[in-house]
């Protein structure tokens, strides 16, 4: 019989602030964490904004209790603040945490290659290896994260770009319900690089401006970076603890239609969010908001747009994007976004879209433009959707 799958615990990182209670403050008066980065060295400070988490990876470091070892990147420093964070909330014991029967999912795009200067030293034999030499590996970010946590269970990377956290905790739910795991660490993080920096201002996306999704005049995204996780439990063990959800269906589809692009029929979107309806065994209309993947880019929100219309067949229930708070922050985005989408599922509030003055109009429908509260919600929609065309979809509902 399949379990049901409950999230006990969050723990979050984000230009927005460190912890859930910073982030959703934040989040209910309308501020952006987006702005000129002061940690972040790269000749385009001076001209793009960015969600930076302001403080330094030493600063991280100790907060994430990473003393005394070498060559951790800040990725992993960024990770080991908000999965502190989640097992302090989720009220896990280090037993549990040891138990076979849980399993540590990570995201990441960037990994320790966030260290793009020493990357390229390392790479071309430029001085003798680096502390770092391991880290450049996407992978190891968790490998390193289990060993300091002592995780005997199931482990693995996920790296399929902007949907990455998204499929992280997908794969967590899916573990728990066939009864190869009873709880999951799931998330990611991604921390600002001159990598990532130079290979989206190659594809001329990024914004010299404040990104504004669903603005008819949108013209890119701003980059972020921040670390999500979420505990997940099964129904057998969760007891009478506090729960923020349950992870009640989900979707996984790739268009293959570009490497950094979605097709404009929005064949991935449209299968993505009808899997995860279908997981959840719900209607669309039985879906009370949507909390978008929302880029600012020219070619995503029309998309999007058009793949939720479809779906849900002219009636779009409220959605906004939470990117023009944080920033993208690629392959943490989808456990970021499921933060606040928890959040609001609790609270039964709906955060105001930020900078869309002039809504595309193609549809009759535009974002949510202020904060409500006193809004019941009973089943969230969370959607990202990667380069190469991943697109993942998650619902979350009220238990």
């Amino acid at each position: 019989m399949s379990k049901r799958v409950f999230v006990t615990g969050m723990g979050i990182i984000s230009a927005l602030g460190n912890g859930v209670l910073e982030n959703r403050n934040q989040l209910e008066a309308g501020a952006t964490g987006i702005k000129k980065a002061t940690i972040l060295k790269t000749r385009y400070t001076d001209i793009f904004p960015f969600g930076e988490v302001p403080l330094t990876t030493d600063q991280l470091l100790e907060m994430g209790e990473v003393i005394g070892e070498k060559g951790i990147s800040r990725t992993e420093a960024l990770a080991m603040v908000a999965i502190r964070q989640a097992l302090k909330d989720a009220g896990l014991k280090q037993e549990q945490v040891e138990d076979y029967s849980m399993s540590l999912l990570s995201a990441s795009t960037v990994g320790g290659m966030s260290r793009t200067d020493q990357l390229h030293k390392d790479a071309n034999k430029l001085e003798p290896a680096s502390e770092y030499l391991a880290s450049y590996n996407v992978g190891e970010h968790t490998s390193g994260i289990a060993k300091r946590l002592n995780v005997k269970g199931a482990s693995t990377t996920f790296n399929t770009a902007c949907s990455s956290s998204a499929n992280a905790i997908m794969y967590g739910a899916k573990l728990i319900k066939s009864g190869r795991a009873t709880r999951a660490i799931a998330g990611g993080t991604d921390a600002l690089a001159k990598y990532t920096v130079n290979g989206f201002n190659s594809l001329q996306i990024l914004a010299e401006e404040l990104c504004k999704p669903f603005d008819k005049n949108r013209v890119g995204l701003n980059l972020g970076e921040g670390a999500a996780y979420l505990i997940l439990e099964s129904e057998d063990v969760v007891g009478d603890k506090k729960i923020y959800g349950e992870v009640s269906g989900y979707g996984n589809a790739n268009d293959a239609f570009h490497p950094s692009s979605i097709s404009d029929e929005a064949f991935g979107v449209i299968a993505a969010i009808e899997g995860a309806l279908e997981t959840a065994q719900i209607p669309p209309e039985h879906i009370d908001y949507i909390n978008t993947h929302g880029t600012g880019t020219p070619n995503n929100d029309i998309t999007e747009q058009t793949g939720m219309h479809k779906v849900f067949k002219g009636q779009i229930p409220p959605f906004q994007s939470t990117k023009t708070y944080t920033g993208h922050t690629l392959g943490a985005a989808g456990a970021i976004e499921a933060v606040f989408s928890l959040l609001a599922l609790n609270h039964n509030e709906l955060y105001t879209s930020l900078n869309c003055a002039d809504p595309i109009d193609d549809y009759g429908v535009v974002p949510i433009n202020k904060y409500q509260d006193n809004y019941e919600i009973n089943h969230v929609l969370s959607s990202s959707f990667g380069f190469g065309g991943n697109c993942s979809s998650l619902v979350f509902s009220k238990v």
